[in-house]
């Protein structure tokens, strides 16, 4: 049986995949949802992510999807080289979550739960992620959730106190929502905002973390000790008038 497959496919716009994953049946259903889409170029396939290297070398993916298999040691050992060559989205079982948390921690840039996710959520995923946007399904959260809560006695046991007390009453209820696995959009309508106002509270967020991934936001908050980057935070932007749904004061102190 071949470990690897690459398919010949033309450059175009649409994020070009590669899916890594153990089992047939669940690695042919992800290619054939991925295909189905017609907004996603399927690159190649493989059975263990040892092999996938060399075929990521060659067929230069922009997203490689992930299964996290039993056990995952070769998997969470590879995962930091494989994240420097293109952006990861892992997959896996919920069962798994100490698993998930050390992924995530190694390199992976979104996660999604087996059999938690529909064909529009796994494009959403795929389409974010190829952005170099996180993209954490609600159970993916949960899963991260429970793992930090049984690790870490407190949010300022993991040295991150101070980033989070940076952040204003607004940031907070935002941050929240974001850990919940929320898009800005979703984020938007429930806090009665608009989008553009919610991306605004987001850059703050992420310069008051010191992060610059969604991941890496939900971590922190989560209570994991996360470095904090050593590159330019992003400055908010300055020309957006205050939402009239939002109090001016949240702006004065944001």
């Amino acid at each position: 049986m071949m470990n690897i497959s690459t398919y010949s496919d033309a450059r175009g716009m649409s994020p070009r995949v590669l899916v890594i994953d153990k089992d047939l049946v669940v690695r042919h259903g992800i290619i054939s949802i991925l295909r189905a889409s017609k907004r996603v170029r399927v690159v190649g396939e493989a059975i263990d992510i040892g092999p996938a290297m060399g075929l990521v070398r060659r067929s230069t993916p922009d997203v490689a999807i992930v299964g996290l298999a039993t056990p995952a040691y070769e998997y969470l050992v590879s995962l930091p080289r494989l994240s420097q060559m293109c952006k990861v989205l892992l997959l896996a079982n919920r069962d798994q979550q100490q698993e998930i948390n050390q992924a995530m921690r190694g390199g992976a840039l979104s996660c999604l739960l087996h059999r938690e996710f529909s064909a529009s959520e796994l494009y959403t995923a795929v389409a974010a992620t190829a952005r170099g946007r996180a993209h954490l399904s609600a159970g993916a959260v949960s899963a991260i959730t429970d793992t930090m809560r049984a690790t870490v006695p407190s949010w300022e046991g993991a040295n991150a106190g101070a980033r989070r007390r940076a952040l204003s009453h607004r940031e907070i209820e935002v941050m929240g929502h974001i850990a919940r696995g929320c898009s800005n959009r979703e984020i938007a309508a429930t806090l009665f905002l608009s989008e553009k106002t919610v991306k605004n509270h987001v850059n703050r967020i992420y310069g008051k973390l010191r992060v610059h991934t969604r991941a890496a936001a939900v971590a922190l908050w989560l209570g994991a000790d996360v470095k904090p980057s050593t590159r330019s935070a992003p400055s908010p932007p300055t020309d957006l008038a205050p939402d009239a749904n939002e109090p001016a004061s949240e702006w004065e102190t944001a």
